[in-house]
């Protein structure tokens, strides 16, 4: 219990080991001479400074040293269920005077890897990042079960949603691809139809060019011939005039 660095219970030690076989010894203590001490053992694994403060008469006396191990595992089972601690609640629960006590604790399990995080003095908080686990109890494991069915309930809603995502996806990329050819397909037949009417115009253009060239002399109808004729008038008179001046002469 005054270990440095050591925050895991023996009993959960002797479990690892021995995977299914109880240490006996330790479970006698319960009930012999030593009850008090695995009493306070069990604090130290589940329990909080508070648990030890209300039991401190049956409970043999901690160290200073021990004291602030177990504030730092109190610690602990606070961030288990809020990660922004204010200082007013630390300060109850580790039955601590001031501010700078406070800090020290916190800094001292940083420290220690109990805890990573950061102290927000200005709004007088403990923000935790991390935290250790602490062992836990046999009552202890339905509540665990229950919050690991919800968590697999959550990962199945998420999955529903992720799956119902790529099938919209997948039916926006049918609808534009069907889109793209679809225009692709238009644009393929319009060009078709300017190729052919070009290669009409030019055919009928290049077949014959003397009708063409024909068709192009003739006048349109509806328009005056007689042009001709007076422009024609207008040259004889001028031409019988000069004529009558040189005889004059």
């Amino acid at each position: 219990m005054s270990g440095q660095g050591t925050f895991c219970n023996p009993i959960t030690i002797q479990l690892n080991k021995n995977a299914l076989m109880i240490n006996w010894q330790l479970a006698k203590l319960a009930e012999s001479d030593f009850a008090s001490t695995f009493r306070l053992l069990t604090v130290f694994a589940y329990g909080t400074y508070a648990d030890y403060l209300a039991e401190a008469r049956n409970l043999p006396p901690l160290t200073e040293a021990q004291k602030n191990k177990l504030r730092h595992l109190s610690v602990v089972t606070l961030a288990a269920k809020v990660k922004c601690i204010p200082y007013a609640v630390l300060l109850e629960a580790l039955a601590l005077r001031n501010v700078r006590q406070l800090e020290d604790l916190v800094i001292e399990a940083v420290y220690a890897d109990v805890l990573r995080g950061s102290l927000d003095q200005r709004n007088q908080r403990l923000e935790v990042d991390y935290s250790i686990g602490r062992d836990i109890q046999r009552q202890d494991l339905s509540a665990i079960a229950r919050t690991l069915q919800e968590w697999c309930v959550g990962c199945e809603v998420v999955l529903s949603g992720i799956e119902e995502q790529v099938s919209r996806a997948n039916q926006h990329k049918e609808q534009q691809l069907g889109l793209k050819q679809q225009i692709e397909s238009e644009v393929a037949n319009l060009k078709k139809t300017i190729k052919v009417t070009t290669a009409a115009a030019a055919a009928a253009t290049s077949q014959d060019p003397e009708q063409h060239l024909t068709e192009l002399r003739e006048p349109a109808p509806g328009t005056n011939q007689r042009q001709p004729s007076k422009k024609a008038s207008k040259g004889k008179g001028l031409r019988g005039s000069a004529k009558i001046w040189s005889k004059s002469n």
